[in-house]
Order: C-alpha cells, then sequence, then structure tokens
C-alpha cells in the first residue's frame, strides 16, 4: 500500500478511534456519525483558517466600522479561503476552558462565528442538537482534546485537500457501513458510480475538447457521484493532452447526506463548487428546482425506487393540474403531453427532470447516466406517466442502452437494478437504435456482505460492460448484448368494442341515450339478438365496419350508423408497433382481422381510446429456457424409484412375515 493510503488509513482508523473512546456510553454506535463528522470538518477547518485568523479579525473590524453590510467576499479575500471564522476563537483556545458551561458557550459563538455555508453545514448536520448531551457528560473537552492530539494532523501541512477529502469519504463509507440499513438510500456503491461514470465519458472521451464543463446530479446523496465523475474526466482528458475544468452542481433533500456533500467540497478545497449544491428538506427536487432553466453538459443520478412522491405533486398542484415545464412537454403533437407519474414512485421524474436540462446548442449536446430498478422498465400502462416517459425519450432517439446490474450490488436491497445512458448526440450507427446489456453475470463476490451487498463490480467487470457497448451490433455474445431499433419497444393499445344486443330491439330505428339506458338496465343480452344502433351518420358517411360503422336501413333509406357499444364485453390489445401489415393497410387492422374478428364477429376498434404504450423487458429478450430432460434420463428416475419401492414392499412383506 503507498505511504499516502497508510497515512489515510491510520488518521482514519485515529478518528474512529475517538469515537469509542468518547461517545460509547453516550450513544450508539450508529449515531457516532452525528458527532464525528461534523467535528472532523470542524477541525479542518479550524486548522486551515489558523495562518489568517487575525487578518480575518481585522478585516471584520473594519468592515464593522465602515457599515459594511455585505462582508462574506472581503472576509473570503482577507482568510485567503472560501470560508472563514470571525468568532475570535480556535479549538486551540478553546481546549484551555475548563468550566463544562463556559466551554459549551465559548463552542457556541464559535460556531456563529463561521461563514454562512460552513453555517449550512453545521444547521444540516443538526450539530448544535448534540451540545446539551456532550455538555452534560463533560465530553466536550474531550473531543476536542482528542481531535488536537499531535499524532492526528488534520492540517494542510500534514494532508493536502485531496487527502483530506479521501479520509472524509472513507469515514463516511465506515459510518454507511455500520447503518446498512440506510446507506442505500443516500449512497451510491463506488463500484456503481465508477461503472456509470465511464458509461458516460469513456463512448466519447475522445471527442471531449478542451473547456470548461458543468455536472449536475439531482438526487445527490452524499455527492459521491460528481466527484466521481469529475476525477474520470479528468483522468480520461489528461490522458490526451486535454485541458479541462468543471463545475459541480447538485441538490439533495436529506439534511445529513447534503451537510456531508458540502463539507466534502469544502475539505477538498472546491468551496465554489460547495457554493454550487443546494439541499435540506425546503428542496425537493420535484417540486422546488433550484437549477430551473439551466443546462448541463453530464448528469448522472441515483433517484429513490419506489419512494412516495405525494407530497412534491401536491405542492405542484396535484397530479392533474401539474404545469411544471419538466413534466408537461409537447410531443407527437400534444402540447400537454403528460410525464407525471403514479404518486407511489417517482423514479422516472427524477429521470425527465435531468433530461430537461440537456444542452440544446452545443457540438456534444448532454450525456446523462442513471440508475433505476426494474419497474422503470414496465410499470404504467399504456398513456399513463412511465410509459408515456418511456416513449418520450425513445421516440426522440435519446436513449443509447440499458444495463443490467449484478443483483446484491446495493447496501439496503438486492432487487435488481439497471443503468441508463442517454445522450441527444447519439452517433450515427446508433441512431434509431436501443442497446440492452445484461451484465448480471459480470461481478466479483465480495469476501463479507456489506449489508444486501454482496458483490461488486471490479474494474475487470466494468471492462467487459464497456467492451460490449462500445463494440455495439458488432458484439459477438448476443446472450450479452443485443441491439433493437426504437420500435420494437412500442406498442399501440387498442380497445375492441361489441355491439349491444338486447332481445326485441328493432335492427331498423335510432335509440335515444334514455333509452338506451332503460335497455342496459331492463333488458335482455343475447349475442343472437340485433345490435342496439345509437346513432345515424349523415348520408355523406362511409361505411368501415373495422371502425365501428355499419350499413343498416332506417326509415327506409341505407344509412351508416353506430351501435352502442357492450361495456361488459369491452376489451383491449397491445399490437406491436412493428406488427406487419401484410395485405391490409397497417399492423392493427392486420393484428384485429388475425386475432380478434375470428373469435368476435361484429367487432371493430375504438380509435378515439388507442393509445400508445412503450415498455422494456429484459426477461423477454434474454430469457434462457432450461433445457429438457432427456428421455434416458427421465426412464433412470423411474427406474430407480420403482427399485426403491421394490426394496420398500420386501421389507415390509419381511417384518409381517
Amino acid at each position: 500500500m503507498p505511504s499516502t493510503q497508510i497515512n489515510h488509513a491510520r488518521i482514519v482508523a485515529l478518528i474512529w478511534g475517538i469515537a469509542d473512546d468518547v461517545l460509547r456510553d453516550l450513544y450508539v454506535r450508529g449515531k457516532y456519525r452525528d458527532v464525528i463528522l461534523p467535528f472532523t470538518v470542524l477541525r479542518r477547518l479550524d486548522s486551515v483558517l489558523g495562518p489568517t485568523r487575525d487578518a480575518v479579525m481585522a478585516m471584520k473590524k473594519m468592515l464593522d466600522e465602515a457599515g459594511i453590510a455585505d462582508q462574506d467576499a472581503p472576509l473570503r479575500d482577507a482568510a485567503k479561503q472560501d470560508f472563514y471564522n470571525t468568532s475570535g476563537f480556535s479549538l486551540q483556545e478553546l481546549r484551555h476552558t475548563s468550566n463544562s458551561t463556559r466551554l459549551r458557550q465559548n463552542f457556541e459563538a464559535y460556531l456563529d462565528g463561521f461563514s454562512p455555508n460552513v453555517q449550512d453545514i453545521i444547521d444540516n448536520f443538526e450539530f448544535r442538537n448534540q451540545l446539551p448531551r456532550l455538555t452534560k457528560a463533560d465530553a466536550l473537552g474531550a473531543l476536542i482534546e482528542k481531535f488536537l492530539a499531535p499524532d492526528l494532523d488534520l492540517s494542510p501541512r500534514g494532508l493536502d485537500n485531496h487527502g483530506m477529502g479521501t479520509v472524509f469519504e472513507e469515514l463516511v463509507r465506515r459510518f454507511n457501513e455500520e447503518n446498512n440499513e440506510e446507506a442505500g438510500e443516500h449512497w451510491t456503491p463506488r463500484d456503481a458510480v465508477r461503472l456509470m461514470t465511464r458509461l458516460m465519458f469513456e463512448p466519447i472521451a475522445d471527442g471531449i475538447p478542451s473547456g470548461t464543463y458543468r455536472l449536475y446530479d439531482g438526487a445527490m446523496g452524499t455527492g459521491g457521484m460528481l466527484t466521481v465523475a469529475e476525477e474520470t474526466l479528468k483522468h480520461l482528458t489528461e490522458a490526451s493532452g486535454k485541458r479541462v475544468s468543471t463545475h459541480l452542481y447538485g441538490q439533495e433533500i436529506n439534511a445529513e447526506t447534503y451537510a456531508i456533500a458540502k463539507a466534502d467540497l469544502i475539505l477538498k478545497g472546491d468551496g465554489k463548487a460547495a457554493d454550487n449544491i443546494v439541499g435540506g428538506p425546503e428542496y425537493s427536487t420535484l417540486s422546488n428546482d433550484a437549477f430551473a432553466g439551466q443546462e448541463f453538459d453530464f448528469m448522472l443520478s441515483n433517484p429513490p425506487y419506489g419512494k412516495s412522491w405525494k407530497t412534491d405533486q401536491d405542492r405542484l398542484g396535484g397530479a392533474k393540474k401539474i404545469i411544471d415545464p419538466r413534466f408537461i412537454v409537447t410531443h407527437h403533437g400534444d402540447s400537454e403531453y403528460s410525464l407525471v407519474t403514479r404518486s407511489s414512485d417517482g423514479q422516472l421524474m427524477f429521470l425527465a427532470n435531468l433530461i430537461s436540462k440537456m444542452k440544446q446548442e452545443t457540438e456534444l449536446g448532454t450525456r446523462i447516466a442513471s440508475v433505476h430498478n426494474g419497474s422503470s422498465l414496465f410499470t404504467g400502462d399504456a398513456g399513463q406517466g412511465e410509459s408515456n416517459i418511456r416513449r418520450w425519450i425513445i421516440e426522440n432517439d435519446w436513449l443509447e442502452a440499458i444495463v443490467a446490474l449484478p443483483l446484491k450490488m446495493f447496501y439496503n436491497t438486492g432487487i435488481a437494478t439497471y443503468v441508463w445512458v442517454l445522450s441527444n448526440r447519439k452517433e450515427q450507427r446508433r441512431k434509431g437504435k436501443v442497446q440492452l446489456i445484461d451484465a448480471t453475470g459480470w461481478f466479483t463476490p465480495l469476501r463479507k456482505n456489506l449489508g444486501e451487498k454482496g458483490v461488486e463490480v471490479s474494474t475487470t467487470d466494468a471492462d467487459k460492460v464497456l467492451e460490449a457497448f462500445m463494440t455495439f451490433d458488432q458484439y459477438e455474445d448476443t446472450d450479452r448484448s443485443k441491439v433493437f431499433d426504437d420500435a420494437e419497444f412500442g406498442y399501440q393499445k387498442i380497445t375492441v368494442e361489441r355491439p349491444l344486443r338486447i332481445v326485441g330491439v328493432d335492427p331498423n330505428r335510432v335509440y335515444t341515450a334514455k333509452e338506451i339506458k332503460q335497455l342496459k338496465e331492463e333488458g335482455v343480452r343475447d349475442e343472437t339478438a340485433p345490435a342496439v344502433i345509437k346513432k345515424a351518420l349523415p348520408y355523406t358517411a362511409i361505411a368501415d365496419a373495422l371502425h365501428g360503422r355499419y350499413e343498416a336501413v332506417i326509415d327506409g333509406r341505407t344509412r351508416v350508423v353506430e351501435y352502442e357499444p357492450d361495456t361488459e364485453l369491452r376489451d383491449t390489445e397491445r399490437v406491436p408497433l412493428t406488427e406487419p401489415a401484410g395485405d391490409c393497410a397497417d399492423g392493427v387492422e392486420a393484428f384485429f382481422r388475425r386475432e380478434v374478428l375470428p373469435y368476435a364477429p361484429g367487432a371493430w376498434i375504438d380509435e378515439s381510446k388507442t393509445k400508445i404504450g412503450y415498455e422494456i423487458s429484459f426477461t423477454r429478450h434474454f430469457y434462457k429456457p432450461a433445457p429438457m430432460r432427456t428421455l434416458a434420463e427421465i426412464q433412470a428416475d423411474i427406474r430407480a424409484l420403482e427399485a426403491e419401492t421394490d426394496d420398500l414392499i420386501a421389507e415390509i412383506a419381511g417384518g409381517e412375515a
């Protein structure tokens, strides 16, 4: 192990030891993080600010005397950092306070002196809520003393910004593993993130010019996806001699994980990026978009699965009144095309949010990698939100590929998960196509499970996925990778009607709505009875039995009429968009004449109810039937059973004798 990694591991172990030494009897193990993470942040910031503390205090005094209210920018300049503290205290000075009550008062003043961006971190950690317990147990002074120990050097002299970020991320990882049931909600495994970032960047790595790029995550969690994406992009471009700079943007509703993300960026010396992330309970991405109208070059996300977004839905005006342009779009001539999903699961809404922020005018456009569970592939009927989102994505030709990940990849669930890769600048060979990659068998088992996580995608496993992706339709193993035309995932849901037939009705007259209602309530249905006519069309109308327009004699003249449908006989059928037309006008007619009319004569299609839907079935496309047993194997089993039966009979017979 390199010496830097050894040093990082030693520091993590020392901080972990502080938790055990000071907090063991105060907190259950899973709650150590409530104190240790914010204290680690404070210790680092305190050591960074040491050299400029006097300059900050002098600037603060001058600004106050001049009556200047907006002091943030000059105080940052004085601190030579993107944060500062104007309390006049340092942890070294606080350690000498022996009275626990006075120590708490001074420590609170110390916290209050930090710049607004650090206050945001402290508030979202809810760290001040821990002070009464720490003070009562006389543990606050012990914590300060332990964190100031000479062998725990968190200053820039002992640990650069990258190293501090590594230490903090390792602490977060260990705390997440201690709380396996919570980890998956806010922390995506690094192996999954690395695969997602490689799928996002590597296919276009050679075409990324030097420049500035904006990265965004709308369900940021602790920010790991953004930082790994930034590292991956810089690594790929530096290898080819290009110079890129990145700006990170993110939004996260959970207060603690937002605080972790913001703290991580500040600890890495990236205070400007920390200013570009937003979070806390009031910042739900679906109902309070902090980046409305903005566009980004690269976006990735791991939205919550199966989580109700009913509160967000209500804030947006209710399911039927949402007008947010992220979720009500223009598509296929419909200016009010709804992407609003069921309130019980909003994960595809997060994907729609990403798509709304795609760059439209640049050469590279935007690439997206988003991980979802299986329900995003198939839930929602034609015309419903989930299906509409899939249709919108595929018909706009944004979907490049979906990769099925191995089971047991995440900390709090063993369910199937899938990475969706989208781009609004598909290369020519991918246009009109979607690639499905079954990577469920490409994994490396862990020696010890971490919650539900029992496997990881190693670099070698990820290489296999990237090879399949990059090779596209030339990949030889069709059991692992398949390429489809966009239309192969679509279908038309048609409504099949059959006429209401009531004993004793007159087949040559039109019945009023009131009469039809009475017939339904009192009449006797019979398949051999005449059909009830509800409307006679204008004389210029043309009969079309396929769509419910028939000829009948009304008042002695031949008219085109429509029958009242029998709702009890109503049915629906799914017709693939790729259904061949044959000798018919289209695939729907061919399907209807072949699959419906032979079994329901007189049926018709109500075109007004036809809807287009899309679903993606990995199971169907990659299904491998179990090989049938041979006759010889079956015969051998039968003989073995017969022999066993004969032995039992002989034993019973012998016993009776």
